[in-house]
């Protein structure tokens, strides 16, 4: 071999060397696709969104490929960052249940992304909505009763239960409402309507601080995955096992959701899937004005309106950008997916106004197409009927749209509720706002209600008393509409603004001094509450007047209100006295309260004694 051909294959050599290590280095440096979570993690065959959108977060998406065997997969997307990577999964009619992982490739290599085609429940008993036969019971699942303590202090968010404050976890959970559905049952409430039971964040919430104190998410107000349920309550299994339970008890459960926004927390804030998912970004975004009239102002124009609809919630919540088309196709496929995976009836929707109507109408029309029976309710939290009715379902807005939504909370009528029981004023306030049922399509569509969990309870007011509290659920359960009762309210439980308006149910907790679940560990106010509730509730369920009959106002004075529902009349003494009120037409029948003699009948009208602060439900 010749010095030169020594030479030259020398050089090939070092070459190739070099070569070999340039390609080492580029195959180290490029990595292959990860996949972190699959949202939604399953669908159904013969469901009515086909294909379903199949959103995966990961980390090296760019260019991904999906092949997905026996589904068919198309119209894949992947983020700028390559972190999210949405995908189309058709699932034919035939489709057999199982495991049909998604295949995710790059040029640099391969993962699974695990997917699952279910198992449809029947709908027999299930989805079964609710209206004016219903009575609601508001809980707070964390705040009823402990009944798995194993799930206290979850190994992944271990440090954030105390009872002894009023922001942290404190127990209770899912289990704990399925074992105190006897007593739901006994007192005479047909649906429960709990808040929202999303995984929250896993530690303490230092930017949403109050008295320098963090918070946590006790409440279910701060999402941090819309498709999981908070480890201190339970698992989806102890949602469905509830559901299934409250039905078998002839129980219906409304589950809260929220589409306005999500919490600070969720991994979305850092790293979103799309540019335009939230409005603006957790540096720099609006910050939510609360002038919710401006919305139904047709004089406003679009900058006032979105000053409401795009701020962030207490300038901490991420506001969800519906007009994002891949946000709104989200929320909707999120909402059928609690539903089908529960089997559950209704849903409560947050902070209804503060987002667009025309995504309230997709939405609801997507609710309605799978599950017709389904029923929502929309929280609009305003006293001003014109508000109410601009809310409507059947109300068509300026911009020409029908959001379809179900019922809305009676605020209008919860202030002189208020007003008149705890703070004195004339009873005949109620009276003329039910004169404003008239601006409204459908008064029945409405919730009543004396009480929640956003505002100071009705006994932690000043002024308040067992008596005026009794006149008040009395008023409540006789009205139009489908009545709401907040935990504890049937116990006369006290408590101020949050978070002294969401304490624990006495008895919840096997460390309580007193069980207030028995009435042998009620006191005797607690009691007559609680017997004055069943029984309104009781004679509210056997008689369809009280529920579906025409109201006629008979009497209003200042302190007296006496209205008749069919075959049923009530009398209403808001005053320190007692009082001989004068009927102008002939009654009969029994006081079902007890409270009242029977009506004296002459010449067409009908005198009656009602004590002072308190009322009367003459029945035949």
């Amino acid at each position: 071999m010749t010095w030169h051909a020594v030479v030259s294959r020398l050089w090939w050599q070092s070459a190739c060397a070099l070569s070999a290590g340039v390609l080492a280095s580029a195959s180290v440096g490029a990595q292959a696709p990860q996949v972190e979570k699959v949202e939604p993690p399953n669908w159904w065959a013969n469901h009515t969104i086909n294909p379903v959108r199949v959103l995966i977060r990961g980390q090296h998406l760019s260019g991904a490929r999906v092949t997905c065997p026996k589904l068919a997969c198309g119209r894949v997307t992947v983020n700028a960052q390559g972190t999210y990577a949405f995908v189309d999964v058709r699932i034919a009619p035939t489709t057999a249940p199982g495991a049909y992982p998604l295949t995710l490739r790059t040029a640099q290599g391969s993962v699974q992304a695990p997917f699952t085609v279910s198992a449809q429940l029947p709908t027999l008993g299930r989805f079964q909505g609710f209206g004016v036969d219903d009575v609601v019971y508001l809980l707070m699942p964390d705040r009823f009763a402990n009944g798995d303590s194993t799930n206290d202090r979850p190994a992944k968010s271990p440090a954030i239960l105390d009872r002894s404050k009023g922001r942290y976890y404190h127990g209770g959970d899912l289990a704990g409402v399925r074992q105190k559905l006897p007593y739901l049952k006994q007192l005479g409430i047909t649906t429960i309507w709990m808040n929202p039971i999303y995984d929250n964040n896993d530690g303490t919430d230092t930017l949403e601080v109050y008295d320098k104190q963090p918070t946590t998410g006790y409440h279910g107000y701060g999402a941090t995955d819309m498709y999981a349920v908070d480890e201190h309550l339970g698992t989806m299994a102890d949602f469905k096992g509830l559901v299934d339970a409250a039905h078998a008890q002839g129980i219906k459960v409304v589950l809260d959701m929220v589409a306005n926004h999500t919490g600070p927390y969720h991994p979305w804030v850092k790293n979103a899937p799309t540019p335009t998912w939230f409005h603006g970004t957790q540096a720099k975004h609006p910050d939510n004005t609360w002038q919710t009239w401006t919305l139904a102002n047709s004089y406003a124009n679009d900058s006032l309106r979105r000053a409401t609809l795009d701020g962030w919630f207490i300038n901490i919540l991420p506001d969800f950008n519906q007009d994002d088309p891949e946000v709104a196709r989200y929320i909707i496929q999120n909402t059928l997916w609690w539903v089908g995976m529960s089997g559950m009836d209704g849903i409560r929707q947050d902070t209804w106004p503060y987002v667009p109507v025309a995504f309230w109408r997709d939405w609801m029309a997507a609710i309605k197409k799978q599950y017709p029976s389904l029923r929502v309710v929309g929280e609009v939290f305003d006293g001003d009927p014109a508000m109410i009715r601009f809310f409507e379902g059947t109300n068509t807005t300026h911009d020409g749209i029908r959001t379809g939504v179900d019922f809305l909370f009676d605020f209008p009528l919860y202030y002189p509720i208020r007003d008149a029981f705890i703070g004195g004023k004339p009873i005949k306030g109620i009276a003329q706002m039910l004169m404003r049922d008239r601006l409204y399509d459908r008064p029945d569509a409405l919730m009543p209600f004396l009480g929640l969990h956003d505002v100071s309870r009705f006994m932690g007011e000043k002024g308040a008393t067992v008596a005026g509290l009794k006149l008040a659920f009395t008023t409540v359960l006789t009205t139009r509409g489908t009545p709401l009762v907040y935990y504890g309210d049937e116990i006369a439980i006290p408590g101020g603004p949050d978070p002294d308006n969401r304490k624990d149910f006495p008895g919840g907790w096997t460390s309580d001094a007193l069980n207030a679940f028995e009435a042998s560990g009620r006191t005797p106010d607690q009691q007559a509450v609680w017997q004055h509730v069943q029984t309104l509730l009781r004679t509210r369920a056997a008689m369809p007047d009280l529920r579906r009959a025409r109201t006629e106002h008979l009497v209003v004075t200042d302190q007296q209100f006496v209205f008749r529902r069919g075959r049923a009349t009530v009398a209403l003494n808001n005053d320190t006295v007692a009082v001989s009120v004068v009927v102008p037409s002939a009654m009969a029948g029994r006081d079902a309260l007890g409270v009242c003699g029977a009506p004296v009948v002459a010449g067409g009208r009908s005198t009656v004694q009602v004590p002072a602060k308190s009322s009367c439900l003459f029945v035949p």
